[in-house]
């Protein structure tokens, strides 16, 4: 595989950062993860580093070189992520459970695969424009998606933090189908926390990386985001590859899981390899109120 990757994150004017990214690779795969811990819950930056960590060790056993089925591996990574948070607060004895936003990219056989949760983004860019982006699990992005406002007015919107859904909340994350895309020489995918995308336009977005090399136009993009932002900067963090490969052919697209035969709910991954498509609606029920009844506990005891 040949490809450029280019991060880096920044504290923005907040006491520290709460975001987490990196990217790991073998022979024929490649993976690239961002979180962004929220700051209205303890510990957010725990959230994310254990959502990247986590991700990041199933790529690493799953990956041999290659995976098995990118979309089954998004979909079971993020979950495990999830579930991850959860036991971690009832270990720690936390009076509540840290939370993150994810968006997790998979490359591999010049296919693009991605998934997220909350309002973190994956953008693709070809030729001087953006092909699709993920759509923001927000308040903000349902009201737009429902005609009631304009997307011009998202960045002052008053609910343009509020997140629907989340890893660590007490609720599973509902997943979307994996979505998937042909990649062609020289596109961009650019993962990039709500500090980086939000005080930006669509255009500042395309006229860095069609005037500047990956690196520089990211930084670019990082210190306009920071200037724009003013005293009131969030954490900025941005991962982008660059690929190095002509598009392949469509006859040789590979076969993802049908979107009937992708499940919704991130269910429990608490024990050891569980078959967890199998697992009843019960012993999921179960299983999260397990958890559930072990963090009012621990408030309780504090």
């Amino acid at each position: 595989m040949k490809f450029d990757v280019f991060q880096e994150t920044r504290v923005g004017a907040r006491p520290y950062n709460q975001d987490r990214l990196g990217h790991w690779s073998t022979s024929e795969a490649l993976l690239l993860v961002l979180a962004d811990g929220m700051g209205g819950h303890l510990h957010g930056e725990v959230a994310a580093q254990l959502a990247v960590d986590a991700v990041a060790s199933a790529f690493r056993t799953d990956a041999k070189p290659r995976l098995a089925n990118p979309d089954l591996f998004i979909f079971r990574a993020i979950g495990h992520a999830h579930t991850r948070i959860l036991e971690q607060a009832v270990k720690l004895g936390l009076p509540e459970t840290p939370r993150t936003t994810i968006v997790v990219c998979v490359v591999q056989e010049g296919f693009a695969y991605w998934g997220h949760v909350g309002d973190s983004r994956l953008y693709l860019i070809r030729n001087g424009r953006i092909v699709t982006r993920t759509r923001d699990h927000t308040r903000v992005q349902q009201l737009i998606d429902n005609g009631r406002i304009r997307e011009e007015a998202a960045a002052t919107h008053p609910d343009r933090n509020k997140l629907l859904q989340c890893l660590g909340s007490d609720a599973p994350p509902k997943l979307e189908p994996t979505a998937t895309a042909r990649l062609a020489r020289n596109d961009i995918l650019l993962l990039c926390s709500d500090g980086l995308w939000g005080p930006l336009t669509q255009r500042q977005l395309l006229h860095a990386y069609m005037t500047a090399e990956l690196p520089r136009a990211t930084r670019d993009l990082m210190t306009l985001a920071e200037t724009r932002s003013g005293p009131q900067c969030d954490n900025v963090s941005a991962l982008a590859m660059c690929w190095g490969e002509d598009e392949i052919p469509a006859a040789e697209s590979p076969r993802t899981l049908p979107y009937d035969e992708l499940p919704t709910d991130v269910q429990d991954f608490t024990a050891t390899d569980p078959d967890f498509l199998r697992m009843s609606d019960a012993e999921i029920d179960r299983a999260i109120e397990e958890i559930r009844a072990a963090l009012k506990k621990n408030q309780a005891l504090k």
